[in-house]
């Protein structure tokens, strides 16, 4: 199964990314995820299911951890994953 997450985390600061964001943004980052698009009010990111609530395990732990009072997110499926050799018996 293939997941997609989309995220924010507050206290919002319009001056400098305050660090429960910096922290966020870093977890999917460098998670194993296949598109991360990260934006002033809202970040993305996609993958495969385990690598992707894995990163929102570490997201949510991290990002509260350095400051954050609420985090919003939503996952959504997007896909299932497929293997090579299921593709080529199709």
């Amino acid at each position: 199964m293939r997941l997609r997450v989309e995220f924010t985390t507050e206290p919002f600061d319009l001056d400098e990314a305050p660090p429960h964001a910096v922290v966020a943004r870093e977890v999917v980052q460098t998670a194993d995820l296949d598109a991360v698009d990260v934006g002033p009010f809202g970040n993305t990111a996609e993958g495969r299911a385990d690598e992707v609530l894995t990163a929102v395990d570490a997201l949510l732990r991290r990002s509260l951890a350095a400051g954050a009072t609420r985090v919003s997110l939503q996952v959504n499926v997007i896909g299932e994953e497929t293997t090579g050799a299921a593709e080529g018996e199709r």
